[in-house]
């Protein structure tokens, strides 16, 4: 796994001291500068000290980034068993969710503030945890200030044993002709010897580490954003407010449909109403033609048109419950249509997101090996 490359910077290093020792004639027991020897060692345990810090900071990070793909599992397990439903709830007061202490820290700090959102019957609106357990965080426990730029140290240390050997080798190197001159060849040879081990094992570590560097921070980057996918489909509440256009139909659909039950109470009371008067008319009629005569009868057919006005506003109630039914159709469909176009711009985001981090990765690609190319550009025109 990408994650754990950088141990092969133990055994590469191991390889490198051996060498060392070897081409000095340590193994043989032919010595043939302790200078250069001693150049060497003091160079190599400067590089082994610079590695064993890289080493306990890349392990805090593999830790971070392991914990997080535990917790991705553990997420996605819970919500198969919830049956697909928030897990909130039961995330919000857990204190176990995470036991590394950067990361720990950091979803408290997180479940402090989302707290500030809590009302009654949901969130009042929502933080991003991608605030608080971001890339910088990742950074920090991988002391990516230092490690990045160990690359341009152990560079620098192979250059620094050139300059330091051909130093050496030409302040031994005296005589005014070619006998004298012959007598000292070996000394500078042995000043260059120094100079070629050095810029070899230097500029061999730093393009080492600095793919190990860049690959194990590329493992960790894409743990955090599967986490922050998983928990932002998973956990992540909610905010009530969904915009004034949604709330407003809303609003209207509820408007409507109370409407309709009160014009259909309306309706009923209305037929009701008519029927009781046409009974009650038609009797006082009856009985008034039989003790009054015939002036009665013109007003039995005055409350007839009344009933029969009666009527009438009753089908004008229809048709205006018709119309509000029509009314609160036209906002469902604007609803549906509103949902679709919210999920279309999801749809882009995520879109977006998944181009930024393949820009990024682009970028970072670009970025090393121009830096990898200026390195060996000061070289060789140093050289």
């Amino acid at each position: 796994m990408k994650s754990r490359l950088h141990f092969l910077l133990f055994p590469l290093y191991v390889v490198a001291v051996f060498f060392v020792l070897y081409v000095n004639g340590v193994f043989s027991g032919q010595i043939s500068s302790m200078g250069n020897l001693t150049i060497n060692a003091a160079f190599l345990a400067v590089i082994g000290v610079l590695f064993l810090i890289s080493m306990i900071s890349f392990t805090r990070l593999n830790h971070c980034a392991d914990e997080l793909t535990e917790v991705t599992l553990q997420i996605q397990k819970d919500y198969q068993e919830a049956g697909g439903k928030n897990l909130w709830n039961s995330y919000r007061d857990r204190k176990d969710v995470f036991f590394e202490k950067p990361l720990a820290d950091a979803f408290r700090k997180y479940r402090l503030r989302m707290r500030r959102f809590a009302a009654n019957n949901g969130f009042t609106g929502a933080c991003e945890l991608e605030e608080y357990i971001n890339e910088d965080l990742l950074d920090r426990v991988s002391r990516s200030h230092f490690n990045s730029g160990m690359s341009g140290t152990l560079t620098g240390l192979g250059i620094l044993g050139t300059f330091l050997g051909l130093a050496l080798g030409l302040g031994s190197f005296q005589g005014d002709d070619i006998y004298t001159i012959s007598d000292n060849v070996g000394p500078l040879l042995m000043g260059m010897k120094v100079a070629f081990h050095t810029s070899v094992y230097g500029i061999f570590f730093s393009l080492v580490f600095n793919f190990i560097y860049r690959a194990v921070m590329a493992d960790a980057y894409e743990r955090l954003g599967t986490f922050l996918d998983v928990f932002r489909q998973c956990v992540q509440p909610a905010a009530m407010d969904g915009g004034n256009d949604t709330a407003m139909l809303v609003y209207q659909a509820n408007m409507a449909n109370s409407m309709k039950h009160l014009l259909e109470l309306a309706q009923g009371e209305s037929k009701e109403q008519t029927a009781g008067v046409e009974r009650i008319v038609k009797q006082f009629v009856e009985q008034m033609n039989a003790s009054l005569g015939a002036n009665f009868q013109k007003l039995g057919l005055i409350l007839n048109d009344a009933g029969k006005a009666q009527t009438g506003n009753a089908e004008l109630c229809r048709e205006l419950i018709e119309a509000v039914n029509g009314m609160a159709e036209a906002n469902r469909d604007t609803l549906r249509d509103l949902e679709q176009l919210f999920e279309q711009q999801k749809a882009l985001c995520e879109e977006l997101e998944a181009q930024k981090e393949q820009m990024s990765a682009a970028c970072a690609e670009i970025g090393s090996q121009l830096y990898t190319f200026g390195q060996m550009r000061k070289l060789y025109e140093k050289q």
